[in-house]
């Protein structure tokens, strides 16, 4: 009987092969050179013969501006004030019903003065059709500027050899060409929400798109924390989810912010010393404690207080995990500090400051203080408020339960209540002041990008 070694000699053929040379001929050295100088060559050959083509005036415009607003074409509408201001009544009138495509209105890098307007440049700068005051044109589009300072600081800030943006620029300006939608920049948001700045670090520069549905304003965008043209060359686009679900924000509360980790709001503040100086002269909390802070999830709210010397309360809750001990040093050495300063403890807060106090000035006004929820369970939270000593709270829902995955924030706000109060930055549109409930869900991307959606509801 056959093997069935043996039947697979028999069946297959298998030709012989020459031995292998122990080693290969190496080529000659010019040969060499010159194969590594023309892998070298080619593909800077190709960028000379190919470059990258030259940014459109739009995203000129983008890279001179602290905020870009885009709308569409919508002639059945009455003349916008701007239109008339900076083309002439008439002028504006006939535009505006020949109007068939995007216009924008922006500002300056420093968010002063008047608003620029561009518009598609269908003139084409002949004799037929000349400027008008204060125009020029960039690229593709006209700008009419406010007076003939603004046209001089715009043109100074143009770069007509600027090449076509990437990263974010890349994903905003489809935003921008097609639909209502909104960039900002570093210096645009800092003009909007002044000292708050510091705390929205991570979008910095971004822009949204926006839809209006019944009496809600949604949108939909991206943001990074570092200068557009200096993005990453490529990012991810945010998938396709259902805008905002969070649901509308307690009557009780002003607002509430509740992230995966402190990180994410002291971040802007917290890298700088002068802040983090007085924090550890003043209140002990030095590199250890702030590194505590950073990893800890968190929720936090403002409560409108109807009498007593505070308008509002600030209440901060984390979820301390495995840190238990760790918050209580960092507690026993805030409590020092606080002593140091004159500030009393007020009876009956606990059995040691670890675990609960409240801090009253001399004349008895209670300042703030902290207690623990479930701080024996598997679960430790830490409650810490400024002003009156909360009435009730509620357990902070964490992992596993309805909360911010990681590197996620949830931002729900009654702007008309804070408005009301007058803790809302000047500068914010008035159709934000008038709001009745905003609601914001972030979310951190790759190479610093985060992708943003939400809703602005207006009552009547």
């Amino acid at each position: 009987m056959s093997r069935p070694s043996d039947l697979l000699q028999r069946s297959v053929v298998l030709p012989v092969l020459p031995p292998l040379p122990r080693s290969l001929p190496r080529p000659p050295l010019p040969v060499s050179t010159a194969t590594l100088l023309l892998l070298l060559l080619l593909p800077s050959l190709a960028l000379w013969r190919w470059p990258r083509p030259r940014a459109q005036g739009l995203e000129q415009l983008m890279a001179a501006s602290s905020l870009l607003q885009s709308f569409p074409a919508s002639p059945e509408r009455p003349v916008p004030a701007l239109w008339q201001e900076r083309f002439g009544a008439a002028p504006a009138t006939r535009l505006w019903r020949e109007q068939r495509r995007t216009w924008w209105q922006f500002w300056g890098p420093h968010a002063e003065g008047g608003a620029y307007l561009a518009v598609q440049d269908n003139g084409g700068g002949g004799p037929q059709h000349p400027l008008p005051a204060n125009g020029l044109r960039v690229g593709n589009l006209l700008v009419v500027a406010p007076d003939p300072l603004s046209r001089r600081l715009l043109q100074d800030q143009l770069r007509p050899d600027q090449r076509a943006g990437r990263g974010l620029y890349s994903i905003c300006l489809p935003r921008l060409e097609n639909g209502q939608g909104v960039f900002w920049s570093a210096q645009g948001l800092g003009a909007l929400v002044g000292p708050l700045a510091p705390l929205l670090e991570t979008y910095q520069e971004g822009c949204l798109s926006l839809s209006l549905e019944a009496s809600e304003l949604r949108w939909r965008g991206e943001a990074s924390d570092r200068a557009a043209s200096a993005s990453p060359a490529e990012t991810v686009r945010a998938p396709e989810v259902p805008a905002s679900s969070l649901p509308p924000l307690a009557a009780d509360l002003l607002l509430e912010l509740q992230g995966s980790s402190l990180e994410q709001l002291f971040r802007g503040l917290l890298a700088r010393q002068l802040i983090r100086d007085p924090l550890a002269a003043r209140y002990g909390i030095d590199t250890k404690g702030l590194a505590l802070l950073r990893r800890s999830p968190f929720r936090l709210r403002l409560q409108p207080q109807a009498s007593g010397p505070f308008q509002a309360s600030l209440e901060l809750q984390v979820a301390v995990g495995p840190d238990r001990q760790a918050w209580r040093q960092l507690l026993i050495g805030l409590a020092r500090s606080l002593q140091a300063q004159a500030l009393q403890e007020a009876p009956g807060g606990g059995s040691s400051q670890a675990q609960a106090a409240t801090w009253r000035r001399e004349d008895g006004v209670v300042l703030g203080g902290w207690r623990w929820i479930r701080e024996t369970g598997p679960a430790p939270q830490l409650l810490l408020f400024l002003g009156p000593v909360p009435a009730r709270w509620q357990t902070m829902a964490t992992a596993g339960e309805q909360a911010p995955a990681a590197g996620s924030l949830w931002l729900r706000v009654r702007p008309q209540g804070l408005d009301r109060l007058g803790l809302l930055p000047e500068p914010l549109p008035e159709l934000v002041r008038r709001a009745d409930q905003l609601a914001m869900e972030a979310a951190t991307g790759n190479a610093g990008v985060s992708w943003l959606k939400g809703r602005l509801r207006v009552g009547p």
